[in-house]
């Protein structure tokens, strides 16, 4: 008698509750919002205004959100898995507030400090947030993922999904953490100006560089002040923490799943409308 083959077992179907977590994380990272949110308190449209800089601006925004990142990802790898216990993103918000209505007050002579004190706090929320989804980041790719949020949460508003869309800018910077994350297990340390580190660093600021812009350009405007800067780095942190809610939402998923049953419920989510 010929024994049966035993039936290969499939990966189970998500979840209600994981594919509830999935709709909201396409929704994040399919549709960020952090022109709309600041339009809304500035009253006009941010991304014009943005794109009209001077050029003394625009190189200002350009070396200060390098620094800033490189900062960020020194944190990130050296500290954040010694943080001590977990914050609150109320919290973190509290101190991007504080931080926005220094900047929105003295304008672009203090983005050079501003802007890696901001950034600096919304890595903390975003290495919490990941904590939250399972994330082990003592591990630098896990780590760098952190500082890959920049890069996810720089899509423009009007940006062709197929170039810019989750997937599409994680695949982007896909090897390059991977490579990073590789030198800096090898090396045991960071070394500064290191190539592939700097061009991790470059690939993220391109993008990130985007949203820096546009909270510029909203603070730049006449009258809105520290009050308003406060209200500009408010919407910028909560802009990136829902970013990193998604971002990490994914990665939890595909561990508990499989990449690509994420990927096939991912890209079906996001083409309902």
């Amino acid at each position: 008698m010929t024994q049966q083959a035993q039936p290969v077992l499939a990966r189970p179907d998500m979840t209600q509750a994981d594919l509830a977590a999935l709709r909201r994380a396409v929704q994040s990272l399919e549709h960020p919002s952090l022109a709309a949110r600041l339009t809304n308190i500035v009253g006009k449209p941010i991304e014009l205004i943005g794109y009209a800089l001077p050029l003394p601006a625009s190189q200002a925004v350009t070396a200060a959100t390098y620094k800033a990142l490189e900062i960020a990802m020194r944190t990130a790898l050296q500290t954040i898995h010694h943080a001590p216990r977990p914050v609150s993103e109320r919290f973190h918000k509290a101190l991007a507030t504080a931080s926005g209505a220094v900047g929105g007050a003295l304008g672009l002579a203090t983005l050079p400090i501003e802007l890696p004190v901001s950034t600096i706090i919304m890595l903390r929320s975003i290495a919490e947030i990941a904590r939250s989804e399972g994330e082990n980041l003592s591990h630098p790719e896990a780590a760098l993922s952190c500082v890959q949020v920049f890069a996810l949460g720089g899509r423009p508003d009007s940006a062709d999904a197929s170039e810019s869309g989750y997937f599409a800018v994680r695949g982007l910077l896909a090897k390059s953490v991977t490579q990073a994350a590789r030198f800096i297990v090898e090396r045991g340390a960071i070394e500064e100006g290191a190539p592939i580190l700097v061009r991790f660093i470059t690939q993220v600021a391109s993008r990130f560089g985007i949203v820096v812009t546009q909270k510029l350009a909203a603070q730049a405007i006449p009258l809105v002040g520290a009050l308003g800067g406060a209200a500009v780095n408010y919407a910028f942190i909560e802009h990136f923490q829902d970013v990193a809610r998604g971002h990490f939402t994914v990665r939890r998923l595909e561990r508990a799943y499989g990449k690509e049953l994420v990927r096939r419920e991912y890209e079906r989510l996001a083409q309902v409308r």
